[in-house]
């Protein structure tokens, strides 16, 4: 399995924006240039091991919350992304947002199960 490092670039952007740093802030705690953190948001440069680390640190975040677009088991990571979402939500919300996610779960199994039945018969 190949690393997708435009997808960890864009999950470390967010997380860092999340944080309110500038590139230029985030490079500094790090200790790497600000074109090299420019770069490895884009995924024009890949992201060593301990740059990663420092990075994840920084931004109070797991490195499995970076990875989960290119990790096999990332379930926890979205369970908690999920969480954060209704965090701030009031009932009516959460119970709108519930409705939508079921309704969701259920077209993703139906279709699953269709393409199933679709190519057992071809």
């Amino acid at each position: 399995m190949e690393l997708d490092f435009k997808f960890i670039g864009q999950r470390i952007k967010i997380a860092r924006i999340k944080k309110k740093l500038t590139q230029e802030v985030l490079s500094e705690k790090i200790n790497v240039s600000p074109q090299h953190v420019s770069n490895i948001e884009t995924g024009n440069s890949s992201v060593s091991l301990p740059t990663l680390v420092a990075i994840a640190n920084t931004l109070g975040v797991s490195v499995d919350e970076l990875l989960c677009d290119t990790i096999l088991s990332s379930k926890a990571v979205f369970e908690n992304e999920l969480e954060e979402v209704l965090r701030d939500c009031n009932e009516y919300e959460i119970r709108f947002i519930t409705d939508i996610v079921k309704a969701s779960k259920k077209s993703i199994r139906d279709i699953k199960l269709f393409q199933s039945n679709l190519n057992d018969r071809y």
